[in-house]
């Protein structure tokens, strides 16, 4: 691997671009064999990228370090971050500072995440936020579910261990731990800590209200 700093060197090493008018490097980039760029991606700072990566169009990468066999999708920002093997972010991804991608990991469209250690084998796949967490081996969190990391004065802690299942659309209360090969009902907020190998459900009973009109149809009656 060797650092390379402007687009007629990368060539020359061996570098695939679709463009290369279309790329800006605005700091030191180190890519390693057979390493793909589509058009109108951004690299700043300092960049490392293993051998077979691949590098979608419109991406900004800031400060970041990306093992072989990895794919960064349309659209994409990654800054401050160390993404491992075999691992795909996006389209429309953002990984933020402090943050520890592991290997054969899926961060989807729309996933945010934030300083936090995401180990081997992690599915977040959709429209989800994750900050401030430890994830162990092997965990899968649904659409749409979040941990809520800020109390209103400083960020808190989330622990989720070993192949533990988030549902879609789960509130995380931090501080919290989530146990070993635990699922997390979809649709629940969850502000205690869930023991290994057990069901959580915390949501409201559904109530239906028959023969129901909605304020606006009452007062046309009026």
């Amino acid at each position: 691997m060797t650092e390379i700093t402007t687009i007629e060197e990368l060539v020359n090493q061996g570098v695939s671009f679709r463009d290369p008018n279309k790329v800006d490097i605005r700091g030191k980039l180190e890519c390693g064999k057979g390493v793909e760029i589509d058009i109108n991606v951004v690299f700043e700072g300092h960049v490392i990228l293993g051998d077979r990566v691949k590098i979608n169009s419109f991406c900004l990468i800031t400060d970041s370090s990306i093992d072989s066999d990895t794919q960064v999708r349309p659209f994409s920002l990654l800054q401050g971050a160390k993404i491992g093997s075999n691992t795909f972010i996006g389209p429309y991804g953002r990984v933020r500072e402090n943050s520890v991608i592991g290997d054969d990991v899926q961060l989807g469209n729309f996933v945010e995440v934030k300083n936090v250690n995401i180990g081997a084998g992690c599915k977040i796949n959709h429209l989800s936020f994750v900050g401030d967490t430890e994830l162990a081996e092997g965990v899968i969190i649904g659409a749409g579910a979040i941990t809520c990391n800020f109390d209103g004065e400083q960020s808190q802690k989330t622990i989720i261990n070993k192949n533990a299942f988030i549902g879609s659309g789960s509130n995380l209360i931090a501080p919290i731990v989530i146990g070993e090969n635990s699922t997390i009902a979809s649709g629940s907020t969850i502000t205690e800590d869930v023991a290994d190998d057990v069901l959580a459900i915390a949501r409201s009973r559904q109530c239906v209200k028959k023969n129901w009109q909605p304020s606006s149809k009452k007062q046309k009656k009026d």
